[in-house]
């Protein structure tokens, strides 16, 4: 039987387009591997991202006692979480609305 370890946080402070960008990188890799992606990727979304892989790795090791060596990322899902709405004035008495986007990811780790 296959234990997924998985890890998800929402309302994380980045759109979820360039959180995609990041978790692109990590998709399929080994667990090592995805740390030194996140480590030297130059993102913020890349720095959020690897809080999360830590969380998962962190549960595997809490809850499963699983060897770090054999875990690999199995998936990363990335989604939208809620928006914030904000007002800008523009000319002649109008006023666009801003909408700051955040995002959530789901981290699972499979052992190979």
């Amino acid at each position: 039987m296959t234990t997924v370890i998985s890890a998800r946080v929402s309302g994380l402070r980045s759109t979820p387009s360039k959180l995609n960008l990041v978790a692109d990188l990590i998709r399929g890799q080994d667990v090592s591997t995805a740390v030194m992606y996140l480590k030297f990727c130059r993102k913020k979304a890349a720095f959020l991202v690897g809080k999360v892989l830590k969380s998962a790795v962190a549960n595997a090791r809490a809850n499963y006692d699983v060897d770090l060596d054999s875990l690999y990322v199995k998936e990363v899902l990335v989604g939208k979480s809620f928006t914030l709405r904000r007002v800008r004035p523009r000319a002649r008495g109008r006023a666009c609305r801003i909408r700051k986007r955040y995002g959530s990811v789901v981290i699972r780790l499979l052992k190979r």
